[in-house]
């Protein structure tokens, strides 16, 4: 079987990402379509070896569609994910604007795939945000071992997260700082350059970050609605690769050399746990990788059952683009498409 795919905000920095995956996962495709708004039709977009030329949103016929891979942001996510869906393509939406919807599945598929199913309630498929699927991959095997009570979680974030616009401006800051130029702020609220911004997406009444929020939310969604989890997310000035140090609570003992035995086997996680120099992971190492990577293992003496993990992915990959192609993945070996093209 194979399956036409539209890619939804393929010129964006995810959507490009979606694009790499699907042709290095070797995803059934029978026919691929890049789309984007109206004022990037034309323009290339590569599966492969192949240039496609880039189609408009607003003038596609999804009918035909079996997956859509949607990355254009949650304006665009809301006023366009139900209609595609009534056409009879499966959306697999990267924004927040479905994550907390009962009726849509939070997935990631190492943790809980068995909830793909319920997708056909409103035919779409919530990605969750890029630091909670890099966590809640860790935390799965450790929590079916000895059961989470409470995560405290600081994330050190990339401004690819921020998307191109991110990209650019520490492109732009750095650039400016080594010949001597003014700093301009246009995404972020400081300078990120040679410096860290404890601050992203909007403020909340109680003080938490947005981002926060979806942290705290998305892993009870995912994972288990008992957890108790505060975080603290903080952008970096680095490109791509988001990192975490997590503080643990767990109900029942557990060891450090046993949490490094069971992340060793589970899936979508990699340990480098060397206590010597260099023997961790860093998000530069991390960059075009797959892997949840896990390091620094040790026991917090501070509680009792409590360990620290310092967790890092690319978060353009396991915490966007490869997290939504991993679900039409599932969509597949599951026998879950309404329609499976010939």
């Amino acid at each position: 079987m194979a399956y036409k795919v539209a890619v939804v905000g393929a010129t964006g920095v995810v959507g490009r990402e979606m694009l790499n995956i699907l042709h290095e996962r070797n995803f059934p495709v029978s026919e691929l379509v890049p789309l984007a708004s109206r004022r990037s039709v034309g323009k290339d977009a590569h599966f492969g070896d192949r240039k496609l030329k880039v189609r408009a949103l607003e003038d596609f016929d999804f009918t035909g569609t079996d997956i859509a891979l949607f990355s254009a942001g949650g304006a665009t996510s809301k006023e366009w994910a139900p209609r595609v869906a009534a056409q009879g393509a499966v959306v697999i939406d990267n924004s927040s604007q479905w994550r907390m919807d009962p009726d849509v599945p939070l997935i990631v598929p190492e943790v809980n795939a068995d909830a793909i199913s319920g997708y056909r309630k409103k035919g779409i498929i919530a990605n969750p945000n890029c630091s909670t699927a890099q966590l809640v991959v860790a935390l799965k095997p450790l929590h079916d071992h000895a059961t989470i009570r409470r995560v405290v979680v600081s994330t050190y974030q990339s401004v690819s997260g921020a998307g191109n616009d991110g990209v650019t401006e520490l492109e732009r800051q750095t650039k400016a700082i080594f010949v001597n130029d003014a700093i301009e702020k246009h995404k972020f609220t400081k300078q990120i350059a040679f410096n860290v911004i404890p601050h992203i997406d909007v403020f909340l009444d109680d003080g938490y970050t947005k981002e926060e929020w979806k942290m705290m939310a998305e892993t009870k969604k995912i994972l288990d609605p008992k957890i108790k989890l505060t975080a603290t997310c903080v952008r970096v000035p680095v490109f791509i690769g988001h990192s975490e140090a997590v503080n643990i609570e767990f109900e029942n003992p557990i060891s450090a050399d046993e949490a490094r035995e069971i992340l060793s086997v589970a899936p979508g996680v990699q340990v480098l746990d060397r206590r010597e120099d260099g023997g961790y992971i860093t998000p530069l190492e991390c960059a075009g990788d797959y892997n949840t990577f896990v390091s620094r293992i040790r026991e917090d003496f501070t509680v009792e059952n409590g360990l620290v993990l310092w967790v890092v992915s690319d978060n353009l990959r396991k915490g966007a683009a490869l997290n939504a192609v991993q679900i039409a993945e599932e969509l597949v070996s599951q026998q879950l498409l309404r329609k499976q093209a010939a």
